[in-house]
């Protein structure tokens, strides 16, 4: 077992590749490690990305109203935080994770999945 910091940076940047990859249930579980050992507001970021991550699955498994609920609780976090953030460009994959829900609730096609950009 990790302690708190250590490999937490390493841990976030492959979170980020599945991520983008789209392999979001393993994103979240690699990201829960980092959460685990977080604190205060860093916690509250960590949790916000973890829902992002499953409010996606949720929307891909043809659950809107879990993608809805889950990215709600998401956003309420994640809105406590800069457009930049942790070396990722937080802003616009907060408006991503938006369109795709959105298309998702109104049964739409999905837009192709967000993605995390680095800064």
């Amino acid at each position: 077992m990790l302690t708190r910091g250590e490999g937490a940076r390493e841990l976030w940047a492959e979170g980020i590749e599945l991520f983008n990859a789209g392999r979001f249930f393993e994103c979240h579980e690699v990201w829960e490690e980092v959460w685990k050992r977080a604190a205060d507001a860093e916690k509250l970021f960590y949790q916000g990305m973890i829902q992002a991550a499953v409010a996606i699955l949720h929307a891909e498994r043809a659950n809107p109203r879990g993608a809805r609920s889950t990215w709600a609780k998401a956003r309420a976090k994640l809105d406590l935080f800069p457009a930049e953030r942790m070396g990722i460009a937080l802003g616009a994959m907060r408006d991503a994770v938006d369109e795709f829900i959105a298309s998702a609730r109104a049964g739409d096609p999905l837009p192709p999945r967000p993605k995390i950009r680095r800064r």
